[in-house]
């Protein structure tokens, strides 16, 4: 399996120049299964990037973890749906009241974007995520409720062979000081389960989460916890807050460098980072 990270920001960067080595895209993965499967986890814009390159197989599949801005807002720029020889097919996190087509056209329509999603050259499928496990192509993913603001899903993806999780918005601790020692108690924990590579939200420093508590998002230290109850192997940063600059960003990974367990790798996520599972 092949995992591509082509955003990793909460919002598009505004930390300046200093934010090439972390990039300033917002949440995008791309994962290639051992068969040529290819998944796309959220489309921020670093999905731009994605589409602007990708060439075979002529079906894409894009899971939603939920449809805040920074999700979804790269939904328009992407290349694949304007062409009409591809099949795109978009899943999303269920809901109750509106289908995933009506929410989605809430961006995608005038005054907010000139195309409406009806019209889309591409051959387009929507689609609620499942609660059960589901299979795509050779890949099979899990979606899981995570804490979060709204309708928020985490994924487990796996060939077979390598499995990877990918949380990008979660507030697993909720304002405790720390998890719980019990990991069925722990929101997302059944995801990242012996995880070959787990990508965690990690936004916040220690004293920036103490004013931002059930804003839906980790401490850095929370991720690391987290990843070592669920017994992952390595841990990826991501869903960095816009204002912190490459330097913070490494100070940050530094610091909770020294509280890892040494069985878990902890590494920075990069835009354009590449890992074969």
């Amino acid at each position: 399996m092949r995992v591509c990270l082509w955003g990793t920001r909460g919002s598009i960067a505004s930390a300046g120049p200093d934010t090439v080595a972390y990039g300033g895209n917002t949440s995008c993965v791309e994962v290639e299964g051992r068969d040529g499967t290819v998944v796309i986890l959220d489309a921020g814009t670093g999905v731009r990037r994605v589409g602007n390159t990708y060439r075979q197989p002529r079906r894409l599949d894009i899971l939603l973890t939920h449809l805040h801005m920074d999700h979804i807002q790269g939904l328009g720029f992407f290349g694949p749906f304007f062409e009409d020889d591809f099949e795109v097919h978009v899943w999303g996190p269920p809901s109750t009241t509106q289908d995933l087509r009506t929410r989605l056209t809430r961006y995608l329509s005038p005054p907010l974007f000139p195309v409406r999603l009806r019209d889309v050259a591409a051959r387009l499928e929507l689609h609620d995520v499942p609660m059960d496990p589901f299979t795509i192509g050779g890949l099979e993913i899990s979606g899981q409720m995570v804490i979060h603001p709204g309708q928020t899903l985490g994924f487990r993806v796996s060939d077979g062979q390598s499995t990877m999780a990918y949380l990008p918005d979660h507030e697993p601790s909720l304002g405790m000081a720390s998890l719980p020692d019990d990991a069925e108690w722990v929101s997302g924990c059944g995801l990242a389960r012996d995880a070959d590579l787990l990508i965690h939200d990690a936004q916040y420093t220690a004293d920036e989460y103490a004013e931002r508590v059930g804003w839906g998002h980790s401490r850095v230290e929370d991720a690391v916890s987290l990843a070592a109850l669920g017994g992952a192997r390595r841990l990826v940063t991501f869903h960095h807050d816009p204002d912190h600059d490459d330097t913070m960003l490494d100070q940050m990974l530094d610091e909770a460098r020294a509280a890892t367990p040494a069985r878990l790798e902890l590494l920075p996520g990069r835009e354009g980072a590449t890992f074969n599972l």
